[in-house]
């Protein structure tokens, strides 16, 4: 990643309720991330979520609470 698009990241902070399929999974998922758009964070933390804890690819998750820029 060059220094030209490091700047335009912004880092996002997730604490809310996880979702797969529409059921509630976790109630305190906590995660960090940097990203470009708080769309983009919604993504990343939804595969960071998949990978620790093992879903498929295809798995729908859902983070139905809201995303925090904490860095501009």
């Amino acid at each position: 990643m060059s220094k030209t698009e490091k700047e335009y990241l912004n880092m996002y902070e997730y604490n809310g309720p996880v979702c797969e399929f529409d059921k509630c999974i976790a109630n305190n998922y906590h995660a960090v991330t940097m990203a470009v758009s708080e769309e983009k964070a919604r993504s990343n933390i939804k595969f960071q979520y998949k990978k620790q804890f093992g879903k498929t690819a295809n798995a729908k998750i859902s983070l139905p609470g809201k995303i925090k820029l904490i860095e501009n």
